[in-house]
């Protein structure tokens, strides 16, 4: 098949920026090119236009345009016309929820959404107002597309609810890793008490909650520390335009000197980072899925995550890591401790974690799921 991905974001040294939308992307576009299929990816809100090839995969970098007024409307139009001069032999085309890029788009090739997470989405999980432009151009996108893709059931049933879509449309597929990738053939050797966290530094992924989570774990272990790894980002609760100040206000001295910020490490440097990290905790109020989470269960890392929606269809609490509320503060810190003293309960967890991975999150086994479905869409 000839699969387009119209996305904002990317891995690559010549697109601009990138995250873990585009990390699934990615990884997803790989398997299926070394399966022998065709892929244009198609970014936008890039510096400037360039196609290049690297194998069989087509880059289209869109380059961002400014209007007087309509920039909303004419820069979508931009987009279509631009996918349109280009869409020789392009069965499928797929692109993401957030913001409703495809509003006012039309197509002749069938159009699949995955969600990655909408603004009204995430709206909802934060429990706070949308604009209303945001929901318009959201649910706008949403009648063009003949078919969903969500990570998980979560975070596809609530989707379709809020934006008021049949749910015979849902396809659940997990994002997928390149396993191979992922390798951890020590697992045993570790930072004893040392706990990690990775992601932007934003209220919605409950680094208050893990700032409060240590202030009181620190007094218990005095010798544990704590490593956060992302970009700082402005706060929409207070305005604040850094986070991680904010988060060092709610530090104890204590807890201050044993927390380590590193800003954002090249992708190809975390791993070495999740391999340090005694246990990674991640109790995140809002995700689609989370992809550190399965990097890390990958690496046979003790997770101690948030158990909210969609964290379940990634840990069996007990079994391949564990799951509280973010709020639940004394939860995390009596597992974290159990963890602390507990080497063998660590290797366990860490291992059966990996055996989750492998039969779950297999992107060799998720790329023919997708074509499973793209093949039955191009086939009506």
């Amino acid at each position: 098949m000839h699969i387009a991905y119209l996305t904002p974001e990317y891995p690559h040294k010549k697109i601009s920026n990138a995250g873990g939308m585009g990390t699934s992307i990615k990884n997803l576009v790989e398997a299926l090119a070394a399966i022998g299929h065709q892929i244009s990816v198609l970014v936008y809100g890039q510096k400037e236009d360039c196609v290049f090839e690297e194998g069989t995969i087509t880059f289209h970098l869109i380059a961002q345009k400014t209007y007087k007024l309509g920039g909303f409307y004419f820069y979508r139009k931009h987009i279509q016309n631009y996918i349109m001069d280009h869409s020789e032999g392009i069965e499928i085309i797929e692109a993401p929820d957030w913001t409703g890029i495809t509003a006012f788009m039309h197509f002749k090739i069938p159009l699949v959404i995955r969600f990655h997470g909408s603004d009204t989405y995430f709206c909802h999980i934060e429990n706070r107002p949308q604009k209303w432009k945001n929901r318009f151009f959201e649910k706008q996108a949403m009648s063009k597309a003949v078919a969903f893709i969500a990570p998980t059931h979560y975070a596809g049933e609530v989707s379709m609810r809020l934006l008021d879509l049949p749910m015979h449309k849902l396809k659940v597929i997990h994002y997928g890793l390149q396993l191979e990738n992922f390798q951890n053939n020590h697992p045993e050797d570790f930072t004893a008490y040392s706990l990690l966290n990775i992601g932007t530094l934003i209220r919605k992924k409950g680094v208050f909650q893990l700032i409060e989570i240590f202030n009181k774990l620190v007094e218990l272990e005095p010798t544990s520390t704590l490593v956060f790894i992302g970009a700082d980002s402005g706060d929409v609760q207070t305005g604040a335009s850094s986070t991680w100040e904010l988060m060092k206000s709610k530090m104890t001295a204590n807890a201050e000197a044993r927390i380590f910020y590193l800003g954002k490490v090249p992708y190809h440097e975390v791993q070495s980072e999740i391999k340090k990290a005694h246990v990674c905790v991640f109790p995140s109020l809002a995700e689609t899925l989370g992809m550190v989470t399965i990097e890390a269960m990958a690496l046979k890392k003790a997770v101690v995550n948030t158990n909210i929606g969609w964290a379940q269809d990634l840990i069996e609490h007990g079994v391949d890591g564990f799951m509280h509320h973010p709020d639940d503060i004394n939860s995390y810190i009596s597992t974290i401790s159990i963890l602390f003293k507990d080497q063998l309960k660590v290797e366990q967890i860490g291992q059966a974690a990996r055996v989750k991975i492998e039969a779950r999150f297999d992107i060799n086994k998720i790329a023919h799921q997708n074509l499973e479905l793209y093949k039955s869409i191009s086939s009506q």
